[in-house]
């Protein structure tokens, strides 16, 4: 029988060490599905399983079916187009600037505004605004679930705000669209909410392809934008689901490029470099004030005493007006920003389109009517890119309007490599890649430090959601338990009598350890005591015939962790048992306990990510490269 004495230098003495060098694989212990697939030899660069093939196989059938919507949304705008403004029945894609309707085009847009607000009060409230928004809503809040009639209202809608001369782009509702037909692929299926969000991401990816030849562009705007993630459980599915979707646009909708370029030279100089930065720093400014001017409207709009239905026909009207003012502003504006890179307009018709598309657009897209933002983008960017080339190198027609236009994608929608490559696949004008690289870069730079939010980002926000978009390592995925594990810890021998610890802790006994492991004689974990319990020991009468142990009265522990394990995994298992400590165990059949590692432990790692990017110093100084004697004092 152990004395009082024994059992205080039990709970006081009694210490668990361990070095990182002494750890061994081995079988995991029973209890966690996390454990078989964290051992030393299965940890690799990622986590991708072959879960990921049937999924790509999936992806690729919505990237053909995806192509399919991308030509019916496509012919669909052709047709209100060739309706609304030339009164005939062709689906074949034209541009309103053409129509002769003289002043009575004013109306043409407020028709067409009021059949979408009734569309969407009455069909689905999903419909309205950029589209995108609405597919990152979708993914992080709604589970990757959207309605089912949301891919058949929102193309028509779309189709019928751009056919009625809608300054918006197809891109917007067609990566909505793919992606209500992606979901509801997925919706189908017996899949994980992550499996859901990689078929949607992979519709809206494969739309995108479609609409404009852009596979490349399309995958990176979905990681960049779409997927909050870049593993290749995602990246895998979506690009073959971008690929497939290109490849079927060369059999029903044609070849790329959307927009022939000249020649432009493959070395531009340094003067040419400057002229980026300026661009660059030009597109980032207008990417600003674009994004402040839409919401600005949407506040306006906002506290108007009358119903969301009847906003986008006071967007319509602003249409109508500034379309009759320059026509070329209306619609998609393929035609106009095919003449901008082709070096085809005046500084002047350039100045006036870009006034009339920005008012135009950011009153009508504030207003919730159905249209994306790339085409209208393209548009002003090429517009500023043209105006500001009479001060630039002359370095070939289009030259700068091409640069802008990136720029300002990058800007705007904070997707730098998405306006780069964008830029190139719509003119497979691959010698322009430098400059774009400067220029996208320069303009993302300036609003990520002039604003918090991009132009598609801000609506989430306002719905009172935040996301993050940057993308780093999660430092509790690259630190061991071994690293923060606590091997300076009280144990309880499972022998002890159960009446020696309560009249220790009668006695005065304090600890301030919240769990106890409770060990066998060769140190192997038998369960666990709480505090608690151990409190319930002092209170409760125990009798000298009692004669009950320790090792009888344990818990046994739902979970444990190796030291060789990532801190990723300890966390997934105590948000799975609810636990907040777990005994730490060599990776051995013995289950020898050599640590304990708590919540608190955890943070060490934040800290420890925290210090790498806030604490300063400086590691090397100019005495390192000089030899001593150089630094001596020389006598006068």
């Amino acid at each position: 029988m152990q004395s009082a004495a024994a059992v205080r230098n039990a709970l006081q003495s009694a210490k668990c060490r361990v070095m990182p060098n002494e750890v061994s694989p081995t079988e995991p212990t029973k209890g966690s599905r996390l454990e078989n697939e964290e051992a030393p030899s299965a940890l690799g660069d990622f986590t991708t399983t072959w879960s990921v093939i049937p999924l790509s196989l999936v992806a690729i059938g919505i990237g053909v079916l995806s192509a399919f919507v991308a030509l019916a949304l496509l012919r669909l705008i052709g047709l209100f187009t060739n309706l609304f403004f030339y009164q005939r029945w062709s689906s074949a894609f034209v541009s309103p600037a053409g129509h002769h309707l003289g002043a009575t085009v004013i109306l043409v847009p407020v028709v067409g505004a009021l059949i979408i607000g009734f569309m969407a009060r009455y069909g689905s409230e999903r419909i309205r605004g950029h589209g995108i928004p609405e597919a990152i809503e979708s993914i992080l809040i709604s589970g990757s679930r959207i309605e089912p009639r949301v891919a058949f209202l929102k193309p028509l809608s779309s189709a019928i705000s751009i056919g009625s001369g809608g300054p918006f782009g197809a891109e917007g509702p067609i990566i909505m669209t793919g992606g209500a037909f992606g979901s509801m692929v997925a919706q189908f299926m017996h899949l994980t909410s992550s499996e859901r969000k990689t078929l949607l991401v992979a519709g809206a990816a494969g739309g995108m392809s479609a609409t404009f030849a852009s596979p490349v562009a399309a995958v990176l705007l979905a990681v960049e934008l779409l997927l909050f993630e870049w593993k290749p459980r995602s990246l895998i599915p979506v690009a073959l689901a971008s690929a497939a979707a290109a490849v079927t646009r060369r059999y029903i909708i044609g070849l790329g490029p959307l927009f022939a370029v000249p020649t432009h030279p493959i070395f531009i100089g340094p003067k040419g470099l400057l002229g980026c930065v300026l661009v660059g720093l030009l597109a980032g400014a207008l990417s600003a004030l674009l994004t402040v001017s839409v919401y600005a409207a949407e506040d306006f709009f906002g506290k108007l005493p009358i119903h969301w239905m009847w906003w986008p026909a006071f967007g319509g009207l602003v249409i109508g007006i500034g379309g009759w003012i320059s026509p070329r502003a209306l619609g998609v504006g393929y035609d106009s920003i095919e003449a901008l890179l082709q070096g085809g307009m005046t500084v002047r018709v350039m100045l006036g389109l870009l006034a009339v598309k920005w008012i135009i657009w950011s009153i009508s897209l504030s207003s919730g009517t159905s249209g994306g933002v790339l085409a209208p983008l393209l548009m002003m960017g090429g517009a500023l890119g043209g105006a500001v080339a009479t001060v630039l190198p002359n370095e070939g027609a289009g030259f700068w309007p091409l640069i802008s236009m990136g720029a300002i994608l990058g800007g705007t929608m904070r997707s730098p490599f998405t306006g780069v490559i964008f830029a190139l696949e719509l003119t497979h004008d691959v010698t322009v890649l430098l400059p774009l690289l400067v220029a996208a870069v320069i303009a993302h730079g300036f609003t990520v430090l002039t604003l918090r939010r991009s132009i598609l980002t801000e609506k989430v926000a306002r719905r009172g959601y935040h996301l993050s978009r940057e993308y780093s390592v999660d430092p509790l995925e690259i630190l061991f338990v071994r690293e923060v594990m606590q091997t300076n810890i009280a144990v309880l021998p499972a022998k002890i009598l159960a009446k020696d610890i309560a009249q220790s802790l009668r006695a005065g006994h304090r600890h301030g350890q919240q769990l106890y492991p409770v060990v066998d004689e060769e140190g192997r974990l038998a369960g666990v005591l709480t505090r608690g319990d151990l409190n319930r020991f002092a209170q409760e009468h125990r009798t000298e015939h009692d004669v009950r142990r320790i090792g009888e009265l344990a818990r046994l522990t739902p979970g444990t962790a190796y030291s060789d394990e990532p801190l990723r995994v300890v966390v997934y298992r105590m948000a799975e048992t609810g636990l907040t400590r777990l005994p730490v165990v060599e990776r051995e059949t013995s289950g020898k306990l050599v640590g304990m590692v708590s919540l608190d432990d955890l943070l060490k790692a934040r800290v420890h990510n925290m210090d790498a990017e806030r604490r300063r110093e400086r590691v090397l100084t100019l005495r390192q490269f000089f030899p001593r004697r150089f630094w001596r004092r020389r006598p006068n």
